[in-house]
């Protein structure tokens, strides 16, 4: 290396010495300007220092104080405000959530009213027709139920309306002759000598009937019993109007 290389090098490196100096001695001068600055700020001028806090931390301390006070100042409002939102979508959401439940028990109401009208309506309906096919009906005429008594009389009597009502002709005159011709009115009379009792069919009754004869000209409603006084008159009295027109026609055996 020459001499001029040799010269600037060693220029630089003064040049880079008296730089690092001149930094320490600025640094060491802001130092103690913070020093004061915060000794002046501290109430009894010394307790900062006394205590072996350095100032530059107490100032530290300090402005990290006034960032936490201004961010409140900042954040208090807006969660103030949240809060508020909050409270109106809550009360907003119940208000729907009651209208809702209102709606619904509204429908169910009026569900309700118009089934019951359906049914109301269904009912008179059914109630006018009832009362329109009972306007159509005839009017059947209330009978009380006839009664006889247990004599011959009520046993012909009876026979009789019997015997108008399935068509059998006969009159009480032409029953009550027969009758007394035939077993003198004894309802368990029976003949045991002619020649029907000697085959084994004796005729029996009031108007003194064989069984085979009972058994094929039966009124029906009346009694299977042969001795039975009704059923073995209304009996006799079919076999007569089949074979001789009506009982009225016989004046003898038959």
């Amino acid at each position: 290396m020459n001499k001029l290389g040799t010269f600037a090098t060693a220029k630089v490196g003064k040049f880079n010495a008296l730089d690092k100096q001149r930094k320490i001695a600025v640094a060491g001068v802001s130092t103690l300007g913070a020093a004061a600055i915060a000794f002046a700020a501290v109430p009894g001028g010394s307790t900062a220092v006394a205590s072996g806090v350095p100032a530059a931390h107490t100032q530290v301390a300090a402005e990290h104080t006034q960032v936490q006070d201004l961010k409140s100042t900042f954040t208090d409002p807006a969660a103030n405000q949240q809060v508020k939102l909050d409270a109106i979508a809550a009360k907003a959401k119940a208000e729907a959530a009651a209208a809702a439940k209102q709606r619904s028990a509204d429908a169910a109401a009026k569900k309700k009213a118009a089934d019951d009208a359906a049914r109301k309506a269904a009912a008179a309906r059914s109630a006018k027709k009832a009362a329109s096919r009972s306007a159509e009906r005839p009017q059947m005429e209330t009978v009380a139920a006839r009664t006889y008594a247990n004599n011959l009389d009520g046993w012909i009597r009876h026979s009789l309306d019997i015997m108008h009502s399935k068509g059998i002709p006969g009159s009480y005159s032409g029953l009550h002759r027969n009758i007394m011709r035939e077993s003198s009115g004894n309802p368990r009379a029976i003949n045991n000598w002619d020649i029907n009792a000697i085959n084994g069919i004796p005729s029996k009754g009031l108007l003194q009937v064989i069984p085979p004869t009972f058994a094929t000209y039966h009124v029906s409603g009346t009694s299977w019993n042969i001795y039975d006084p009704v059923a073995n008159i209304t009996a006799a009295a079919n076999y007569a109007a089949h074979r001789y027109g009506t009982i009225d026609n016989v004046n003898s055996a038959y």
